[in-house]
């Protein structure tokens, strides 16, 4: 793998495409969803990295200028970098399209080194989602065992 890298937009389905069945825990996201999504390529034009972001999943932070990274995922062989400069192209993107706050979550059992060495913090924690929420709230959610895990949620530091 070539040491270049580069940011590339990348489509909503494609990023999907990519990350399925590569994610450690996470699918695609419901229907495609999102507002945008951004590929690291190495020097032979091959994909090593994606971000999607979106809406949040939380109504709470359903402002109109808040968006979340709702996947981010790298190949094993990635550069260690890739993580953080996705999360970073991220929050710029977001920020040139008007946004004014950017989320996103990681498990407590996850360090959130790339978060932090692109500049983000820890601003909360959430708790695991309650048996049975989807059945009566959102029917057309995939449970999915992560769900059920303590999180932390991080924003940009700038």
């Amino acid at each position: 793998m070539s040491k270049w890298l580069e940011l590339r937009p990348i489509t909503l389905r494609a990023a999907n495409d990519w990350l399925d069945g590569v994610h450690r825990h996470n699918g695609r996201t419901t229907r495609n969803a999102g507002k945008f999504a951004i590929a690291v390529i190495d020097g032979m034009d091959a994909v090593v990295g994606v971000a999607i972001v979106g809406r949040p999943v939380s109504a709470t932070y359903e402002d109109g200028v808040t968006a979340e990274v709702l996947r981010v995922c790298t190949q094993d062989e990635a550069p260690t970098n890739v993580c953080s400069m996705l999360y970073a192209a991220c929050w710029r993107a977001w920020k040139a399209m008007g946004g004014r706050r950017l989320i996103t979550y990681t498990l407590q059992t996850e360090p959130g080194t790339s978060l932090t060495a692109a500049g983000w913090q820890i601003v909360g924690t959430t708790e695991p989602t309650r048996p049975g929420w989807r059945k009566q709230v959102k029917p057309e959610r995939v449970y999915q065992p992560v769900m059920m895990e303590r999180k932390n949620r991080w924003e940009p530091l700038w």
